[in-house]
């Protein structure tokens, strides 16, 4: 029977404080005490081991040296080689926790949602003993995750980053194979091969995140030690350059592929992998849910919806960016290298300065000095109007005075600087004309939706009667019969006419914003036929 009545909430309904309250053990004050504690479940887990008690628990630690294990290799200035090191794992304690210790520990796991525990009927061998049974634990879902994600942080080499360059030319092969096997109705190999590129694409994210992010600590850290970039810059542009140049002559090629699949049938595709999914929690609608999404994320990598740019295209514009990003970060460090003076000399002399200093006084003149918080500086100007502000009034009793903050800040007045860098968006520039050409088809289309028939024995829809109401726009700027027109998508003389003429009576154009009523006027909409004139004025809407 599981102990539930004052567990956890279900984690697939808990709000965000249930979740963000897994990791309180990572900030507690005995976190190496809880971290023990649950590395004794994960290794019992990979051994299927999935119920443990507080003296199964206590016998790992005892096991595996607990507390009284100390870091190896890690030794500082200050210390002897061979001195025990605290850390997170380890504890300088001779005595290992015990049963009696971890007890409270498990608890509080359980409060806080990482364990679920149950009742131990198995270790009572009488009645007495059966009412005072013991709890045994396991992980729940969540806390299991909240905890790889705690040892991921503590296990994590934060050196390795790399962009998967290799993994392109799997991935084309891979789509070739899922369009042969979705063609051939192999619903195993479709999902395994579907299973397969999900990882690779998931994997390449992943590393292009880690990538960019270690590129920008490199960036900001390189003032303080050049040495750890010079020494790999070479084989981070050739590496950044290869991958871009990949990525290029991969991305239609491997579109293409997408595209044969979906020749084969994507609704096929994703029930023969929802019907192998070994997933038996879920059921076959949440499986082909689960499937669905992760095609469509795949296929947004490498074609666009919507004029919006690929997630292939996008990493490439990142890794151009990274690239001169570097190169620019190369000119500073070499032009730095080569003066002589950088940032950190600067500050070592400083703090030389600082600690030479005989006295607080000269400590401070000195900082005053370095980081211009002297007095402000003095200018003499005169007013444009001497009746308002004679020259010979004093500072105290004159109005303050609006100057440049460049003259304020270094006393010289302002001068025009160079003109900035013109930033080009070519992919924001091309999705704008994108839009705006698809508009243009649209209203095209709609124009020759209007000339189809007439006007007034239908009933118009939302485009058609925008189309009608920019040329009667267009006609009514004349008092005679006028003709309005619409160009056509090529910019020639072939979009559409309006003619508003004189009628016997009313009339009533039926539209799906309501009814537009014409007082004895009629509207006659054609196509426009180049090289004729008609015989009445008119305006180009």
């Amino acid at each position: 029977m599981t102990d539930s009545d004052d567990g956890p909430p279900g984690m697939d309904a808990a709000p965000w404080d249930d979740r963000l309250r897994l990791f309180s053990f990572a900030t507690a004050e005995r976190r190496a005490d809880y971290l023990w504690v649950l590395r004794a479940f994960d290794s019992a887990r990979a051994a299927y081991v999935v119920l443990l008690h507080a003296d199964d628990v206590a016998e790992w630690i005892r096991r595996h040296g607990g507390r009284a294990r100390v870091a190896e290799g890690v030794v500082t200035a200050d210390e002897e080689p061979g001195a025990p090191q605290i850390g997170l794992f380890h504890r300088a304690d001779t005595e290992p926790l015990s049963a009696a210790e971890i007890g409270p520990l498990l608890d509080q796991l359980h409060r806080w949602g990482v364990l679920e525990r149950s009742y131990d009927g198995t270790r009572a061998a009488t009645l007495a003993e059966y009412r005072n049974r013991h709890y045994v634990y396991q992980f729940s879902q969540a806390g299991f995750q909240a905890y790889r994600a705690v040892a991921g942080v503590l296990e994590a080499r934060l050196d390795e980053a790399s962009l998967s360059r290799l993994v392109l030319p799997e991935l084309l092969a891979d789509l070739h194979t899922l369009a042969e096997v979705n063609r051939a109705g192999d619903a195993e190999r479709v999902y395994r091969t579907l299973r397969r590129l999900d990882a690779a694409l998931t994997d390449m994210a992943a590393r292009a995140a880690h990538f960019y992010l270690s590129l920008g600590d490199l960036v900001r850290t390189t003032e303080i030690t050049p040495e750890s970039f010079l020494a790999h810059k070479d084989a981070l542009l050739a590496h950044m350059r290869e991958f871009s140049m990949d990525l290029a002559r991969f991305a239609p090629r491997l579109a293409s592929a997408i595209t044969e699949i979906e020749a084969t049938g994507v609704d096929e595709l994703l029930a023969r992998a929802a019907s192998c999914d070994e997933r038996v929690l879920l059921s076959p609608a949440e499986r082909e849910a689960d499937w669905r999404a992760r095609w469509h994320g795949l296929r947004t990598w490498f074609v666009a919806v919507e004029a919006e740019s690929t997630e292939a295209d996008r990493l490439r514009e990142a890794t151009m960016s990274a690239i001169a990003a570097v190169l620019s970060l190369l000119r500073r460090v070499t032009e730095t290298r080569r003066g002589g003076v950088s940032r950190e000399s600067a500050l070592r002399h400083l703090a030389g300065w600082f600690t030479a200093a005989p006295t607080a006084e000269s400590a401070h003149a000195l900082f005053d000095a370095v980081f211009g918080l002297g007095r402000p500086r003095h200018l003499a100007m005169e007013h444009p109007d001497a009746d308002i502000v004679p020259a010979v009034r004093s500072w105290w009793e004159a109005p303050p005075l609006e100057i440049s903050r460049t003259l304020a800040e270094t006393g010289r007045p302002p001068s025009a600087g160079a003109p900035g860098r013109i930033q080009r968006n070519d992919a924001g520039i091309r999705r704008l004309r994108e839009n705006q050409l698809a508009a243009q088809r649209a209203r095209a289309e709609a124009a020759r939706s209007l000339a189809s028939a007439d006007v007034h024995e239908r009933e118009l829809d939302d485009r058609e009667t925008e189309v009608l109401l920019r040329l009667l726009d267009a006609a009514s700027t004349a008092w005679v019969p006028v003709s309005g027109r619409v160009a056509g998508t090529t910019g020639t003389d072939s979009g559409v006419t309006l003619t508003v003429s004189e009628h016997a009576g009313p009339t009533v154009v039926r539209t799906s914003r309501g009814l537009l009523h014409l007082n004895n006027r009629k509207l006659e909409v054609r196509p426009t036929r180049s090289g004729k004139k008609s015989g009445s004025a008119r305006g180009t809407a």
